[in-house]
């Protein structure tokens, strides 16, 4: 089969389409026949050499859609054929969902939306967990504010969203042509990028990951919570600050599946590519201002 990897690190040149041997699941794992994969920054930075694994080849992709094609041992409520989609986790991987076939724990993979197609589906499963992890680790009562940065962005829209939903007042900061857009999208105010809100918030939803700014923008005892791990500033006032990591979480994807069902969770794509044009897609991914997320095809 095809399969989207990296051989050494660098810009969008080092990505390569190679030749290699079709996955078997294990016990408790499925594979899925690759219809659709998004194309995420965590791809860029794993191609650029972020995460290590020098002298091995490295396969790309963690959002997959696609069909099941074969059921390991052990595995229930899953069946070949059923429409799926699933977070494939790991930086360091031989192999990741930018391939023809991709196999997964059977844990990590749901009922796909029946609502969206396959390519938008795709970019739901990293980009969904990440925005509604970091929205619980807030901690926040309905009512209370909340800035998400970058909400303009795939996660900070999913974030304005969730953060709406779950009562919160939504602050969105983004740039000064995507007021309309996030307001759309539930933010009750909007700050244009280099801004500031009117007064202090209970808490910060930095997916922009302005650091330090976005911390002075909560008041004393409030929360910041950072999308990256190891990216978030110092703590100070009594502020509470998080970071959130993503796991391959199948029972809240499936709640976020059935948001985009009832209409609740509106999900985007910038672009697609195939599979044999991966690095014009990474080109894309290096673009600034994109505005959803890039899928692969397979």
């Amino acid at each position: 089969m095809l399969a989207v990897v990296v051989n050494g690190f660098g810009g969008p040149e080092r990505v390569e389409l190679a030749e290699v041997p079709v996955p078997r699941p294990a016990a408790g794992q499925v594979r899925i026949r690759v219809r659709a994969a998004g194309v995420n920054p965590v791809d860029g930075a794993v191609r650029a050499g972020v995460f290590g694994g020098a002298g091995q080849r490295l396969g790309l992709g963690w959002d997959v859609a696609g069909e099941i094609d074969e059921v390991g041992a052990d595995v229930t409520g899953h069946s070949r054929g059923d429409r799926v989609v699933g977070l494939h986790y790991g930086s360091v991987k031989p192999l990741g969902t930018h391939a023809e076939y991709a196999v997964l724990d059977a844990g990590a993979v749901v009922a796909a939306p029946a609502t969206v197609d396959t390519v938008a589906a795709a970019g739901l499963p990293l980009a969904g967990l990440t925005a509604a992890r970091a929205v619980d680790l807030l901690g926040l009562a309905p009512g209370a504010s909340v800035l998400v940065t970058g909400a303009a962005g795939v996660v900070g829209g999913l974030a304005v969203q969730l953060a709406a939903r779950a009562g919160l007042v939504v602050t969105a900061l983004a740039g000064a042509g995507d007021e309309d857009f996030v307001r759309s999208l539930g933010a009750a105010a909007f700050v244009p990028r280099g801004g500031a809100p009117a007064g202090p918030v209970d808490g910060v939803l930095d997916t922009a990951v302005l650091g330090e700014p976005a911390l002075g923008f909560v008041r004393d005892g409030g929360v910041y919570v950072g999308v990256i791990p190891g990216a978030a500033p110092a703590a100070e006032r009594g502020i509470r600050v998080e970071e959130q990591e993503v796991a391959a979480d199948g029972e809240h994807l499936a709640r976020l599946v059935s948001l985009v069902d009832a209409g609740e969770l509106t999900l985007r794509v910038a672009d697609t590519f195939p599979l044999a044009d991966a690095p014009k897609a990474h080109d894309r991914l290096a673009t600034p201002g994109v505005r959803g997320r890039i899928i692969l095809t397979a």
